[in-house]
């Protein structure tokens, strides 16, 4: 797939075409659009064709949170062209409309280039919902296309605001499209994700099309998943032992300490152990939480407590 060059057109246009290329630009974004939602309205025909159940449930709500979108940015387009002319009429004076244009080619360059990037951004959008719909895309993808879109809007907005009236009415009308364009974008992210999340968990435990020997092979595999992962708590749980032994030792606690936070047994001695018969530390922090599963026992106390 091709990818537009999205950098400004100013050094290789003559000045006196950039009014026509702005208009030019902002129809190809327009109809980049119609396209889409067109685009969109046929998978959402073939999805219900060809998909039932969770999975045309996700793809009916995703493609219609991109459609929505779509009708956003269209709401956009057109605040940003009624601004631009309010723009051009209330500061070109005599000159005409090329003219000024030309005169502010910075200006009308980053126009061009914001509305190169939300018509990129809208195709690769549908893209991406096509694979998501055909199941050989990511969902990720989808709601990277969602961030960029967004992305892309705010610039077209700031290059349409640089020059407008601060009280004009048709930028107040462009800001609240905008956000209206954010708030559909993130609807797809919100659709995606949850739609992912009902795909995978109904993957996960649906077992009605397999036969006793997939299962029973599912089945040991799960097992043996099983073991693995109680080996890695296993081992976890020696190295956080490890890890308290190094702890006390630094702390200079005792070992009926270290044992009470393991959940060990420490070995008996010969005479009854008492807090006050360890030799204490001079600087000795606070003993560790103990597990909730054990019953509460001796806590060491700091050298400074006296008993009677």
């Amino acid at each position: 797939q091709n990818v537009p060059d999205l950098r400004p057109k100013g050094m290789d246009v003559g000045k006196d075409e950039l009014g026509d290329m702005v208009d030019k630009e902002m129809a190809a974004t327009s109809a980049a659009i119609e396209e889409a939602v067109r685009r969109i309205d046929e998978m959402m025909n073939q999805a219900r064709r060809d998909t039932e159940g969770v999975k045309l449930e996700v793809n009916e709500r995703i493609l219609n949170s991109c459609t929505d979108l779509m009708k956003a940015i269209r709401l956009l387009i057109l605040s940003s062209t009624d601004l631009q002319k309010e723009i051009v009429e209330s500061g070109r004076g005599a000159a005409t409309v090329k003219e000024f244009y030309a005169r502010n080619s910075r200006w009308t360059e980053g126009l061009i280039s914001a509305a190169k990037a939300v018509g990129w951004g809208a195709t690769q959008m549908v893209d991406s919902a096509d694979k998501v719909v055909l199941h050989t895309g990511k969902y990720e993808e989808l709601i990277v296309c969602s961030h960029e879109i967004a992305a892309s809007t705010a610039q077209l907005v700031a290059a349409s605001k640089v020059k407008a009236d601060r009280g004009s009415k048709k930028l107040s009308s462009l800001q609240q499209a905008s956000r209206h364009v954010n708030e559909m974008a993130a609807n797809v992210v919100a659709s995606t994700k949850t739609g992912q999340e009902q795909i995978e968990d109904k993957d996960t435990m649906d077992f009605s099309g397999m036969s006793l020997i997939k299962l029973k092979k599912e089945e040991m595999e799960s097992q043996v998943k099983v073991l693995e992962l109680e080996t890695m708590l296993e081992n976890e749980r020696l190295r956080l032992g490890e890890l308290r032994k190094k702890h006390y030792e630094i702390a200079g606690a005792p070992l009926e300490q270290l044992s009470q936070d393991n959940g060990l047994h420490a070995p008996s001695p010969t005479a009854p152990s008492s807090p006050k018969s360890s030799k204490p530390a001079l600087m000795k922090k606070p003993a560790l939480a103990q597990k909730p599963n054990l019953p509460p026992k001796n806590m060491v106390k700091f050298p400074l407590t006296c008993e009677s």
